[in-house]
Parts: C-alpha cells; structure tokens; sequence
C-alpha cells in the first residue's frame, strides 16, 4: 500500500495537454451557456418542467462542488467526465464513484492509452475487423499542483501496473479525500510519455476540439488510425 502521504506534488503546466473521446458524446448546452454555475440548479429546475430528460444528458450535477464548476464555450468536455460516472467505468484512478479527467502531455500518449482501452473493448465484444468507432481530440491546458508519481520510487509501481488498477484506486481515493487536485504519472502505454489525472475539472481551461478520428481494427488490436477531416491513414506502431 502506497503512504499518500509520502507522495511529493508538483506543478504541472501543460499548455496543450491532449484528451480523445468518443464522438458519440455530443455537447452539452448546461455546460455550454454562458450563464454562471451557480445558477445552473435554477435552469435545470426550470428546463425540467418542458425536458424531463434533461438530468439524463447533464449527468449528475452534485458530484462536483459548486465552488469548482466551469461553464461557457466547450467546458462540456471539462465538466462531463464528472457528471457521468458509474461503478461500471471503472478507470486506472476511480472504482466508478468519482469522475477522473485524464489528458496525455501530447498527443501520441493520448493516441496510445485510448487505444489499448478501446481494443480491450473490441476484444470483449468479438468485433469483426474494420473501421470502428469515431473519436475526437480535444486540446486542453493544464494548470494544477499535482501528486506525481512520475519520481523513480519503486514503491509507486504497484498504482502504475498495467492491468491491475486496485492499488491506484486505493490510492486515489486516499488522496482525493485528503484534498488533492489529482495525479502526474508515467503513461503505462507509451514509454517516455506523461499523462494528468485530475479529479475537479476547474484544473483545466481553453478546451477545444481538434480533429476526428477513426480507429481501425484488425480482429487483435488497434493497428490504424484515420485523421477523418483529410483521410490520412497512419500506421499505429506496437
């Protein structure tokens, strides 16, 4: 077990910190307004009377504190990953009960670590070979003072294994509780390559959408991707 208490923080400053996400995750026009945060809980009050589905597209508010909030142009892709969470996405830093954000120093490492996930799922399903589903790229900057575990401590491996993720959950839970903004580690998916973990999503700012992307599957693993505006295919290095 990892003593949080013994892991250092450091400043991360990202100013082009890249997430990818499945495109079949539109907008969402709570976040999007340029209304004040703390008015969002009259808004919903009064946009439930005329869209009882609306709760079903915002998520659930009441996972971020107030104080941390974030609204306006593409703040959607800052405020979602905490409004939609369940015990059924677990992820490397939360057993489903918390949103994480996670976000790559550049691209590549975002390009890697989404496509291991995304072939574990084509795996599961038995998907037939082919392009499969479309994802986007959003640029964000990073601007916190995280835990790291990018410091060579052998004690940190255990959070950093590849499959496993007990010990990073346990780990994360302890440090969120304690007050921690979240995590800098060492992308499991790419040597050399950083990745953030931030547990409220007012860490990040300037979100904005870079290109669509398809992933293509060859019946094992992920070997392709397609930048979708210009139709470039790249061959995806093991």
């Amino acid at each position: 077990m990892i003593d949080a208490a013994n892991v250092p923080k450091t400043r991360v400053k990202w100013q082009r910190a890249v997430r990818i996400i499945r495109s079949i995750y539109p907008p969402i026009d709570l976040f999007e307004d340029i209304a004040d945060p703390a008015d969002w809980p009259l808004l919903i009050s009064a946009e439930q009377k005329t869209n009882p589905r609306i709760m079903a597209n915002i998520g659930n508010l009441d996972l971020v504190p107030p104080q941390r909030r974030v609204g306006g142009n593409g703040t959607s892709f800052l405020m979602a990953p905490f409004t939609h969470v369940s015990p059924d996405r677990k992820s490397r830093f939360s057993d489903g009960s918390y949103g994480v954000l996670y976000a790559g120093n550049k691209f590549e490492v975002a390009l890697f670590e989404t496509v291991h996930h995304h072939a574990r799922f084509l795996a599961r399903t038995n998907e037939a070979p082919g392009w499969t589903s479309q994802f986007r790229e959003i640029l964000l900057n990073i601007d916190a003072k995280l835990h790291d575990l990018r410091v060579p401590n052998p004690e940190y491996a255990a959070a950093l294994h590849p499959e496993d993720y007990a010990p990073s959950q346990a780990l994360a839970a302890s440090l969120r509780t304690s007050g921690s903004n979240g995590i800098t580690y060492p992308s499991v998916r790419l040597i050399g390559g950083e990745c953030a973990a931030l547990f409220y999503p007012d860490l990040a700012s300037g979100p904005r959408q870079g290109r669509h992307l398809d992933y293509h599957w060859d019946g094992t693993r992920v070997d392709y991707y397609r930048d979708a505006g210009n139709g470039e295919v790249f061959r995806i290095l093991e």
